[in-house]
């Protein structure tokens, strides 16, 4: 397959599938959770407060999501340049849903921002998040990867 023509799988309605759609959200999920976890790992075992650590998290989140794109299309052969302009443009929309969302329902979770890493609500409010915040932002990609934005601009160099 010529990868340099390959346009993401689309639908008759002219909208992506949502299997794309899902594996561009798992995609921007296991970036956001790994920088995610790492900041509450630092800012709990340096004793920070919430709203440092949940800065640090959240900052990780972005670094990591970035990050796991701009290696994939460093790899395809693009300048360090042309790949921070496309993991920029893949995956800000669907990081920023993620982390708003996954955020917005550990603060609303009572008790999970004073949670220590060892306590099932720290986890289960942590993983409840990113489950949510999964199941929103899948839609939020599909639209945008219909519209040729989002992780469908990532396409064009796999």
């Amino acid at each position: 397959m010529d990868h340099a023509t390959h346009e993401p799988e689309k639908q008759s309605h002219g909208t992506a599938s949502w299997g794309t759609a899902v594996k561009a959200t798992l995609h921007c999920l296991t970036g956001c959770a790994v920088g995610e976890i790492l900041g509450m790992v630092i800012g709990t075992a340096l004793g920070w407060g919430n709203a440092p650590t949940m800065v640090v998290a959240i900052g990780l989140a972005f670094l990591f999501g970035y990050s796991f794109t701009l290696f994939a299309v460093l790899r395809a052969g693009l300048s360090l340049k042309a790949a921070i302009r496309v993991a920029l443009a893949a995956d800000t929309v669907s990081i920023a849903v993620m982390e708003l969302v996954d955020n917005a329902i550990v603060a609303l979770t009572p008790g999970a921002m004073d949670a220590q890493l060892s306590e099932g609500l720290f986890w289960g409010a942590l993983l409840g998040g990113f489950a949510v915040a999964f199941l929103i932002t899948t839609p939020v990609n599909r639209w945008m990867i219909g519209r040729g934005r989002g992780h469908a601009v990532v396409h064009a160099h796999h």
